[in-house]
């Protein structure tokens, strides 16, 4: 059975860090990409970053870019996201998901399996 089980999400001030991590299990996950999507209250789901199978090449939606990183580990089967400089309007639960693709999509349709996310509270 496929598991993903997200962790590091919490509350912490404007400014601030945090690092969500994404496990994997059940099957490998090396030749699929992965990425991150967050659903605000009253919002839809927002795609906020990916990295394709290999690690190689990474993408950004536009509220984050340049504030957070995504990395993965294929040999731990998982991913990371490195959340810099936060903001208020970063409060969501973060969700990772795993794609039927070594590549990286920024629509839900591409992903097979998703995680149960994890909440972050960004306080001012």
């Amino acid at each position: 059975q496929v598991q993903l089980v997200e962790s590091g999400g919490g509350l912490v001030q404007a400014g601030g860090s945090l690092r969500l991590s994404c496990a994997a299990s059940g099957r490998t996950f090396s030749s699929s990409a992965m990425s991150w999507a967050r659903q605000a209250p009253g919002k839809g789901l927002e795609w906020v970053s990916g990295i394709v199978s290999d690690g190689s090449d990474t993408y950004y939606g536009d509220p984050v870019k340049g504030r957070f990183n995504i990395s993965r580990d294929n040999a731990k089967n998982t991913v990371y996201l490195q959340m810099n400089d936060l903001k208020v309007e970063d409060t969501a639960v973060y969700v990772c998901a795993v794609a039927r693709l070594p590549r990286v999509f920024n629509s839900a349709a591409e992903y097979d399996y998703w995680g149960q996310g994890t909440q972050v509270t960004v306080s001012t």
